[in-house]
């Protein structure tokens, strides 16, 4: 599948979807589900909301559809205060978890059925949706039932719905979550494709770091309803500013030093067999775990106060002296390897 768009926003210079949410919140009764966020996404921005069940980022998501209604602050959309809007005046377009696309229509017709709301003819909607059919590769299967496509087939048609309207942003919520392993790798790079060449901004709610990772221009980390760190994929992911953004991001170490708490990621760790040298760099540790990783092996640890770590070892050295469950090893890394967090190890 190859997306793409003819004569697209990019091109022209025209990108769309500049977002701002200006101390939003969202209370249900004396519960906040978001508090008192500001996030500012750039137009034509590609920008997932992360984070576990519960911390806030669909609700930030319903929130810039219009399906849900801020209990107070601003919602700006090309500086636009949306905040109020119903859904359809928003210049947002939604794209759902579960697809939603109704049975007894066709694709072509399931594809238009904005422009059916909207007042458009039924020759004129019909050939639009065929047009935004072949912009997702599905222009031959335009008379089938969506009972006759595959999974990943139903997504394009959902996301072919949501942009005929050419709305400033596209909103996507958890939109990869029902495909396959390899099937889900290959569309999110269609995604991020087909982003650039609209020319618009992407939201996308994942609780997948490896999706966001992948994905995303602008990452933006939840916790408890409010943000707990923004900036780049490579940002977030070097560079995490709590031990929860460590933990949560992967890849890392959260080790307490007693007076603070550092993160060294996985593969910059180093693990010896016996207790080697006591250092402020090492800790001995027992051996907890060990799993083929493909290009090496996790091994996981647990050191003397109860601290949880792993280091990623690569195939020829762990062969070469295998480490096993129980053993007494040491775990050491460079100082310069070592990123200082925020407000310690918990």
């Amino acid at each position: 599948m190859r997306l793409g768009v003819a004569n697209n926003a990019t091109e022209t210079g025209k990108a769309k979807g500049l977002i701002e949410f200006a101390s939003v919140t969202k209370a249900y009764g004396s519960s906040k589900a978001v508090d008192a966020i500001n996030l500012k996404i750039p137009a034509s921005t590609y920008c997932c909301l992360l984070g576990p069940s519960g911390c806030g980022k669909t609700t930030s998501l319903r929130m810039l559809a219009g399906h849900e209604i801020a209990t107070s602050g601003d919602i700006l959309l090309d500086n636009i205060d949306v905040t109020d809007l119903a859904p359809a005046k928003r210049g947002t377009a939604m794209m759902f978890q579960s697809y939603a696309l109704f049975p007894h229509l066709t694709v072509a017709e399931n594809v238009a059925f904005s422009l059916k709301m909207k007042g458009v003819s039924k020759p004129e909607r019909l050939e639009k949706a065929r047009t935004m059919l072949k912009v997702v590769e599905l222009e031959k299967f335009a008379d089938r039932l969506p009972s006759q496509l595959s999974g990943g087939q139903q997504q394009r048609v959902a996301l072919a719905r949501a942009l005929i309207t050419q709305p400033s942003a596209l909103l996507l919520d958890e939109p990869l979550s029902a495909l396959d392993p390899f099937l889900r790798i290959r569309v999110r790079g269609e995604l991020k494709r087909l982003q650039k060449n609209l020319g618009i901004s992407f939201v996308h709610v994942t609780h997948s770091q490896d999706e966001a990772l992948a994905l995303a221009d602008l990452v933006v980390l939840m916790n408890n309803g409010r943000i707990e760190q923004q900036g780049t994929a490579g940002d977030v992911f070097n560079r995490p500013r709590t031990a929860f953004v460590t933990r949560f991001v992967g890849g890392h170490n959260v080790i307490d030093l007693g007076d603070r708490a550092i993160a060294v990621r996985q593969d910059r760790v180093s693990l010896a067999h016996g207790e080697t040298e006591a250092t402020a760099s090492s800790r001995f540790v027992n051996v907890a775990g060990i799993e083929f990783a493909g290009t090496g092996y996790s091994v996981q640890v647990k050191d003397d106060r109860g601290g949880e770590m792993t280091a990623m070892v690569t195939e020829q050295t762990f062969l070469s002296q295998p480490f096993e469950e129980g053993e007494r090893a040491t775990l050491s890394w460079a100082p310069s390897d070592a990123h200082q967090l925020e407000g310690g190890a918990h």
